[in-house]
């Protein structure tokens, strides 16, 4: 059975992480992963997930997803089915240098990446959202802001450079204007493509959660500011940048802008902060923001994103699993998720393919196992 929509048709790791050789066939069908703790399960999921720009789901070093104790580099390589084509994708770093990029044997940039796939994912770290410091919830906004807009992984670094030269004037307690004027020029340029991408993503994703039938439940997102109001064009962040000198000179650092946004959750049918409510309702409302978010890069994109979905069933009851793998399976979303047993996807039935994963002698290994009718 093989169905149409963006899917990774071959995986192919070698020397990474715990995986000294791979090789995994696939069609577009959910993808079950289960195995012992500690076998390699999520390792297969930051390979995949390096098929989006960024650096993966761990934001891990190319050095440190090499194997030990070889440390000889590692290469991920796979063919990807694309609303535009079928592309060869592969990446390698050598000897801890930065990871490379190259689709269809040429060298690509990560911005080029975003344009051919669309890829979200939902690991453990991420249940505390809620309840951690704003920098999660901003990494989390701007990860599904990215799914919409390629290029605002770019603006987010550039403005970031920005800054960092900025904050180093202040600290440095220098007063002359001259020294700013073309930091802040560049922050306000930046700073305003990243908060109107935000707000955009914002607006899709309200839209997307109104219009589903879904068993998870909604929430109300809003984009808050420390310290007062957003500036939300170019040439009001430019001014509030000068104004605030004085301030931020005190500080040491600057005091406004995008970096100081955080993403304010609320559980919608009972009008509670995600904050209060219980561990159970905000994972269900995390769950119901990557399908949304899916759910809208299908009608912007064309295709359902790829899903990574890292020990997700662990915390579900049997009935919300089921209501899971539904969603995932009409949406037509090639989704990987991993478990300690197979037991964890047996609503899935034939819908999915599996695949065993366990340790031999200090190496993972990887099964693919053909469920009887």
């Amino acid at each position: 059975m093989t169905l149409s929509g963006l899917h990774l048709q071959s995986l192919n790791l070698s020397h990474f992480r715990s995986h000294k050789r791979a090789e995994i066939d696939v069609d577009s069908r959910p993808i079950a992963i289960f195995g012992p703790n500690g076998a390699g399960k999520t390792n297969l999921l930051e390979a995949v997930s390096l098929f989006s720009p960024g650096r993966g789901m761990r934001r891990a070093s190319a050095e440190t997803m090499t194997r030990r104790p070889e440390a000889l580099g590692w290469k991920v390589s796979g063919i990807l089915t694309a609303p535009d084509g079928v592309h060869e994708i592969a990446f390698q770093s050598e000897n801890g240098n930065p990871r490379t990029v190259r689709v269809n044997d040429k060298p690509a940039s990560q911005v080029a990446l975003g344009r051919i796939a669309r890829v979200l994912w939902l690991v453990p770290s991420m249940d505390r959202l809620w309840i951690e410091g704003a920098e999660g919830r901003r990494r989390f906004l701007d990860r599904m802001t990215l799914s919409f807009f390629p290029e605002h992984a770019e603006a987010t670094l550039n403005y970031e450079k920005a800054m960092r030269d900025r904050n180093r004037l202040l600290k440095d307690q220098v007063r002359d204007p001259v020294w700013y004027r073309a930091l802040e020029a560049q922050m306000a340029r930046t700073g305003a493509v990243i908060h109107a991408n935000r707000v955009a993503a914002l607006k899709a994703l309200a839209e997307a959660q109104e219009n589903a039938e879904t068993s998870f439940p909604s929430a109300d997102l809003t984009l808050t500011q420390a310290d007062g109001d957003m500036p939300e064009t170019e040439e009001a962040l430019a001014q509030a940048l000068a104004d605030g000198r004085p301030r931020d000179v005190m500080a040491g650092r600057t005091l406004i802008g995008p970096h100081r946004a955080d993403l304010y959750g609320v559980f919608q049918a009972k009008g509670v902060p995600a904050s209060d409510c219980s561990t159970g309702e905000q994972k269900a409302l995390l769950i119901s923001l990557i399908l949304a978010n899916a759910r809208a890069i299908a009608k912007d994109f064309g295709a359902a994103p790829i899903l990574l979905l890292d020990e997700v069933a662990a915390h579900l009851d049997a009935g919300r699993r089921a209501a899971l793998y539904d969603e995932i399976t009409a949406l037509g979303a090639q989704a990987w998720m991993t478990g300690t047993g197979a037991e964890l996807f047996e609503e899935l039935g034939q819908r999915a393919q599996y695949i065993e994963v366990t340790e031999q002698d200090g190496q993972s290994c990887t099964k693919q196992i053909a469920l009887s009718s």
